[in-house]
């Protein structure tokens, strides 16, 4: 059931849990996902980079995918297609396709100018009944082009943002995208705290979700987390599991070589590591 991310990340942070945002890259990646959802009856927002709908061919062309195959699986969880580390443009793309939600990523802006380009977009975007994600601060680390140095957010730029009636706040608290170095310092609490003492009863979003500790991911959540980003492990996941269906020779025998069976053990992978994902984020039987 394609929805708004709006409600369901209400209820999670009024419930003290998160949603999982897990990025899609391809048709086998938005079926293992939606399935899984399905089976734990838990909410889920799929994530589109800019680059991943370029891979994909278009917005127009996920947004369809998506929309066929919340009908034809028979979905019935909330499901939300959400633009993530959207440009201005591409934000106005994603609306015009039939995204359910968007997120503008202003942070390498001023803050003026990232208060007046979220301002407009909230309003575009609510006038449609699309939810909104907006950041300040940066996420450490590249995704897709999008590059960030990792600095925390101020707190009051986080106030004027969430002010503007976004729906989510990402905010960087130390969090990197792709692998965590070991010499990681953490997230910084204390950041997040001030952050939801400025903030309210928004949502805030904690992207990097791979790698950080669990007990790392309670506390965030108990800090008014209620959206956490997934992406690099799931592709970790994908590819452990094609290597080593690959390396066992399983490609040779018989019609192994079929893309269906080729790509069946990492979207099996895919399925395993969303189940472990959506127990921790304690989503699972509240759709």
């Amino acid at each position: 059931m394609l929805v708004s991310a709006t409600e369901m990340l209400k209820k999670a942070k009024e419930g003290h849990y998160a949603v999982g945002q897990f990025n899609i890259n391809n048709l086998e990646w938005t079926k293992s996902i939606l399935q899984t959802a399905q089976e734990l009856n838990s909410p889920v927002i799929l994530g589109v980079s800019e680059g991943a709908g370029k891979y994909m061919t278009g917005f127009n062309t996920v947004a369809a995918m998506v929309k066929a195959m919340d009908s034809d699986l028979g979905i019935t969880v909330p499901v939300a297609l959400h633009l993530d580390h959207g440009t201005y443009d591409g934000c106005y793309k994603c609306i015009k396709a039939g995204f359910t939600s968007i997120m503008f990523d202003g942070s390498h802006y001023p803050i003026d100018e990232n208060i007046a380009k979220t301002k407009e977009l909230v309003a575009v975007a609510h006038q449609l009944g699309l939810s909104i994600e907006a950041e300040v601060g940066s996420i450490g680390g590249e995704e897709d082009g999008v590059v960030g140095m990792g600095e925390c957010a101020d707190p009051d730029e986080c106030k004027q943002i969430a002010d503007l009636g976004v729906d989510m706040l990402a905010a960087g608290i130390g969090n990197i995208h792709g692998k965590y170095p070991a010499n990681w310092a953490g997230l910084s609490f204390e950041t997040l705290d001030a952050i939801q003492q400025k903030t309210g009863i928004m949502p805030l979003v904690l992207h990097g979700g791979t790698g950080i500790p669990d007990e790392m991911i309670a506390k965030a959540i108990s800090l008014g987390v209620a959206k956490i980003n997934v992406n690099t492990e799931c592709q970790l996941y994908f590819q452990e599991a094609t290597r080593k269906y690959i390396e066992a020779g399983k490609d040779l025998e018989g019609k192994g070589f079929d893309p269906r069976k080729l790509l069946a053990p990492g979207c099996e992978a895919i399925k395993e590591i969303v189940k472990i994902k959506m127990n921790l984020f304690g989503s699972v039987g509240k759709a």
